[in-house]
């Protein structure tokens, strides 16, 4: 059996598992689907036990194709949906609520209410995050204080809370570890991104006890064994990363000014700041790249909160077309002068607008627009959003030229193109479009001595196109205020 790396990619939509070759070639690969649960308008929740069978069925499956194949795992990582939180019985290993998504916006009076106490700087500064209802502090509270008992059996020690990478680790070791790693640690708002630790004042601020929160980890290194009983097999597992930092390790982002843009359910624009934090004045994230013997790297991201979420609910919603895929062709027999204009803020705008109470809106029909016009104007939608985070990052003089780009939505050359034209930025699509399954690997080859450092994985990045700005700059300039005008529609402050 030759020696492979399982990745256990844990996303907001699905569960994939991937074997991959040292070389970052896919062994075996599985896939799942799971449903999205929403009890009220902005609310969004996952039931933890799917996520688990989701994940042990999808490893299984990746496991075994690959032994078909002649490959072993011989080490593990896990990349993940960020931010999401879940509280589980220390003793037995069962969420006492469903998981609340990142996505989800009930906290967002409870952050108006600590921003008035006047928290946001400390948060701004110890966190590099905007106090927001995305992070992950103001669930765990919400849970603690909406389940009897709970808050109560916290302060006993008697509950375990984390991201998805916690709950998952504490169940692949058959509850043996409680940890994490600094990038999702960085997630939280609890989390003091300089000194490297959970912050007392911050712990307080969000009524958050210490007790139930894990050991914050180097992203690469022994985070324990997965259990035969779960696997069929005893592996080590070696890395963890948020999906977000993992992609940017995949795209081999490792030096200051390099940026990567994830086109998932949500788009996450990360550019590498090297080992000093930088504060954004313009509403963008300062967040843990990687952590790696100890050494931290930071980032600036962006966050767009509907990317292929957008494209789903064109599918799911509107019933546009019955795959994804077919998003693509349709939106190519879009009229080139429509002006039709998608606002996807079905949860509210992300960065740089953060703004949880806004609402979606689809803006300048008229009686010739139909399916094709709303298609294109999705695309765009993903396309404008990154656009608005470039200019925020070059406000903070973090400007860049070419971005590389991955995710489900990668593989569209219409949206590829179009990213290209209206931001004025080459756009690289790599090879291996696996990055944020692929980063997750990385980090665990590393962490079990199968490289030497975090430079080689950039001997094994290729590209394998790139997208060139062809519309004429006044055009872009005229389309971009368009947008511009919509999002001030929808704002809410």
């Amino acid at each position: 059996m030759k020696d492979g790396i399982l990745a256990i990619d844990q996303g907001t939509t699905s569960s994939r598992a991937i074997l991959f070759s040292p070389e970052g070639a896919v062994i075996a690969s599985a896939q799942q689907e799971f449903a999205q649960i929403y009890p009220r308008p902005g609310w969004v929740e996952h039931d933890p036990e799917v996520i688990w069978a989701t994940v042990i069925s999808t490893a299984r499956d990746a496991l075994k194709a690959g032994r078909k194949a002649g490959w072993r795992a011989a080490c593990a990582g896990i990349t993940n949906q960020r931010e999401t939180a879940i509280v589980w019985d220390r003793k037995t290993g069962q969420a006492i609520h469903n998981a609340i998504v990142w996505q989800d916006r009930r906290t967002a009076e409870r952050c108006r209410e600590i921003e008035a106490g006047g928290a946001g700087p400390e948060v701004a500064a110890k966190t590099g995050l905007v106090l927001d209802p995305y992070f992950s502090a103001t669930k765990f509270a919400w849970i603690l204080d909406q389940v009897d008992g709970a808050r109560e059996r916290a302060r006993r020690g008697e509950l375990c809370f984390g991201t998805v990478d916690s709950f998952l680790l504490w169940r692949l070791t058959g509850g043996k570890v409680h940890a994490t790693d600094a990038t999702n640690a960085s997630r939280t708002s609890l989390y003091d991104i300089r000194a490297g630790r959970w912050d007392e004042g911050l712990l307080e601020a969000f009524n958050v006890p210490a007790r139930g929160l894990p050991e914050v980890r180097d992203c690469a290194g022994a985070f324990g064994k997965i259990s035969k009983k779960v696997l069929g097999e005893e592996i080590a597992l070696t890395g963890i990363a948020g999906d977000q930092q993992a992609a940017a390790i995949g795209q081999a982002c490792f030096a200051p000014g390099e940026a990567k843009s994830t086109y998932g359910t949500g788009a996450f624009l990360l550019l590498n700041t090297g080992t000093e934090m930088v504060a954004s004045q313009n509403r963008l994230l300062s967040t843990i790249a990687y952590r790696i013997g100890g050494e931290t790297a930071y980032a600036m991201e962006g966050s767009v909160l509907s990317a292929g979420a957008t494209v789903q609910w064109l599918r799911d919603g509107l019933g546009l077309f019955s795959k994804a895929s077919e998003i693509e062709s349709l939106a190519r027999s879009a009229d080139p002068d429509s002006e039709v204009v998608l606002v996807p803020a079905f949860t509210g705008l992300g960065a740089p607008w953060w703004d949880a109470e806004a609402r979606g809106a689809i803006l300048g029909l008229t009686r010739g627009a139909g399916r094709a016009e709303i298609a294109q104007a999705a695309l765009d939608s993903t396309a404008f959003q990154t656009g608005d985070l470039l200019a925020a990052m070059a406000g903070d003089g973090m400007k860049t030229v070419s971005l590389k780009v991955d995710g489900g939505m990668a593989a569209n050359d219409r949206f590829l193109q179009r990213l290209a034209d209206l931001t004025g930025v080459e756009v690289v699509r790599p090879v291996n479009t696996e990055t944020t399954a692929w980063g997750a690997a990385f980090l665990a080859a590393l962490g079990a001595g199968m490289f030497h450092g975090i430079e080689d994985g950039r001997a094994l990045w290729q590209a394998d196109r790139a997208f060139e700005p062809e519309m004429e700059s006044a055009e872009r300039e005229r389309r971009n205020a368009i947008w511009t005008d919509a999002v001030g529609r929808v704002r809410t402050r």
